[in-house]
């Protein structure tokens, strides 16, 4: 397993940094640097299991293993979606971690992704767009 970090400072509060995050319409709009048309499916609350997928049913599904709101959640995946259908993997500790640090009104947004070495490149060039898009929606939105 390999474990990737990502971070970006943030001229917003972290209530407003988490809203961007998670609220369906900006979620949509930052993941959008992995596939156009990204959303997730579930409910935020430990212990559930949020799909994530693309317009044709295809992504991945996760177990929320922490959750403090606006502060961190961090994401078990479990498997792979095609169309639809869940198939689970065998990728251990497979982890997305989302950690919210605020300090007088910024927020520093660190990610750690524990990912397989297939996976790596992936995260590498689509990460640093993502987060871009989080701290432009965040700053410039509401």
């Amino acid at each position: 397993m390999e474990i990737l970090h990502f971070d970006i400072q943030i001229n917003a509060e972290a209530t407003k940094v988490w809203t961007v995050l998670w609220d369906d319409f900006s979620f949509r709009q930052w993941t959008s640097a992995f596939t156009e048309g990204s959303f997730y499916q579930g409910n935020l609350e430990k212990g559930s299991i949020i799909k994530f997928l693309d317009p044709k049913n295809n992504g991945m599904y996760s177990k929320i293993v922490q959750l403090i709101p606006n502060e961190e959640i961090t994401f078990l995946h479990l498997g792979e979606i095609y169309e639809g259908v869940e198939t689970p993997r065998d990728w251990g500790e497979a982890t997305e971690r989302y950690i919210l640090k605020e300090h007088e009104n910024t927020t520093h947004l660190y990610v750690e992704i524990a990912t397989t070495e297939e996976f790596r490149s992936f995260f590498e060039e689509k990460f640093p767009n993502a987060l871009s898009n989080v701290k432009n929606l965040s700053e410039n939105q509401l």
